[in-house]
């Protein structure tokens, strides 16, 4: 792969992960638009690639959590001691959040349906999950913190998220409106989506490697460490930008986008620019 389709992806990749814009139905688009009706014969290259940039952006959401994720080792190994541990609960939600996901991925990891690649169910997610985002936020007065999540409140985020395996919904998208709509601040509903996406992220590149290295026809060399360099500096950023803008202002902005995006999907499919 060329030079400045990697660094494209990155940014691609590294921006919109974490923004509730669906990174996924981004990736997808850029495949498309990069490659044409190539894109589906180099399945095994872009995957690959997919999964450079998705470890990248796993590495910025650690760095930019350190503190968090440190509490969450602690809350793990916390379980195995007698003593009380503040750090408990929100580890005990982090995990209960993804068990769906996890289930959900590991059925449709076997079964690799058509629609995962479909643009026009890209856009549709886009335009329904945005508008569900926006109700969320306009809702009610949220200012709950993650750590007063129960278990059940939790586990409905999970469930939520699992949804986000359909392309075009967005992953941090749909935690974050599941969040909002039990109340959590702007903040914090960002700030539990993007935990959860550490073991979310994790688990798929761990999926993907395995499937690449079965397959033996793909190299790991400079493209790959390029562009999961690349996606890591970009989502890293995106995060620090994010993070701040939602301590002072709504989801509107991304909510305009997204429906602005699916609009402009479907427009391009109906009229045969995109296939």
């Amino acid at each position: 792969m060329l030079f400045l389709p990697i660094i494209i992806l990155a940014l691609v990749q590294g921006i919109t992960e974490f923004l509730p814009i669906s990174s996924s139905g981004h990736l997808v688009l850029m495949h498309w638009l990069l490659e044409g009706n190539e894109a589906s014969n180099n399945y095994t290259q872009n995957h690959l690639m997919d999964i450079a940039v998705h470890v990248g952006t796993l590495f910025a959401v650690l760095l930019y959590f350190r503190e968090d994720v440190a509490k969450l080792f602690m809350g793990f190994f916390g379980f195995f001691s007698k003593g009380k541990d503040k750090n408990k609960k929100l580890t005990s939600s982090v995990i209960v959040a993804s068990i769906p996901v996890i289930l959900a991925g590991a059925l449709l990891h076997n079964f690799q349906p058509d629609f995962m690649n479909s643009l026009m169910v890209i856009a549709i997610a886009n335009i329904v999950f945005a508008v569900l985002l926006y109700i969320s936020d306009r809702v009610k007065v949220a200012s709950r913190t993650s750590e007063t999540l129960s278990l059940k409140e939790a586990l409905f985020i999970g469930v939520m998220q699992s949804l986000a395996l359909i392309p075009g919904t967005s992953r941090s998208g749909v935690t974050m409106t599941a969040g909002r709509f039990l109340g959590l601040s702007r903040a914090e509903a960002a700030r539990f989506s993007l935990l959860l996406a550490i073991i979310a992220i994790g688990g798929a590149g761990t999926l993907g490697i395995y499937d690449v290295a079965q397959g033996g026809d793909a190299t790991f060399g400079m493209e790959v460490a390029l562009a999961a360099f690349i996606a890591f500096i970009a989502a890293y950023i995106a995060i620090i930008l994010m993070m701040r803008w939602l301590e002072k202002a709504t989801f509107t902005p991304f909510v305009l986008y997204r429906i602005l995006f699916g609009i402009i999907l479907i427009a391009l499919i109906q009229t045969g620019t995109l296939g």
